[in-house]
């Protein structure tokens, strides 16, 4: 599993979304993450030009630092450059890590308690995410308490009051991996062909 640090972007083909087939001199579904010290990296859904990026893809073993161009292919089969790189590691224990964000609403509010709804629609769900902890979009902080009822309402604690337009929020995370869809033959890119709506000079100021 090889991981490229992507450092300069062509801002006419960007943004190119996660997993979309891109062509490391073959085609490939790389997964795009952050470039921390940290061990775990979060995925990020986009290849964007504001910010240095690393793109996860099953490879051939290569040494690093090579260099590295990612084409993009256009629906007439045309290639169209949209970074450049080079290969950071080779290293199947880089963790690459999708967030995932439950939301619910405050059903009854009382002084640092509150029944949630929404976010669950079974007990079973809410016993299994109860050591998880709960935020709000205004920045309180809280736990499941236990669960009420069979559809999913749940009594929580917080550390302070909330308001009746808050939301309650829990973060998932899980770890992902790129797809396998290494091939070694890469189909001939089309011939470029001059447009002849570019070959056309202006004729003003020409006597």
């Amino acid at each position: 599993m090889c991981t490229y640090k992507i450092i300069e972007y062509s801002p006419t083909a960007l943004p190119v979304a996660k997993q979309e087939e891109l062509a490391f001199h073959r085609p490939l579904l790389p997964l795009v993450s952050q470039n921390g010290f940290a061990d775990k990296h979060k995925l990020q859904r986009f290849l964007t030009a504001d910010m240095a990026l690393v793109v996860t893809v099953y490879a051939p073993i290569t040494f690093p630092p090579a260099s590295v161009l990612l084409f993009k292919q256009k629906s007439n089969g045309m290639h169209s450059l949209i970074a450049t790189g080079h290969l950071m590691s080779v290293d199947p224990d880089r963790m690459v890590i999708k967030r995932v964000v439950l939301s619910g609403h405050p059903f009854k509010i009382f002084t640092k308690m509150a029944v949630v709804r929404y976010m669950f629609f079974n007990r079973e769900d809410v016993l299994w995410f109860k050591p998880v902890e709960l935020r709000t979009k205004w920045g309180r902080r809280g736990h499941i308490k236990e669960p009420l009822g069979t559809h999913g309402h749940m009594k929580c604690s917080f550390d302070g009051k909330l308001k009746s337009q808050d939301t309650v929020l829990m973060n998932l995370y899980k770890r992902v991996f790129p797809k396998w869809t290494y091939d070694p033959y890469v189909p001939e890119p089309v011939p470029w062909v001059k447009s002849e709506s570019s070959s056309i000079v202006p004729q003003e100021g020409v006597e």
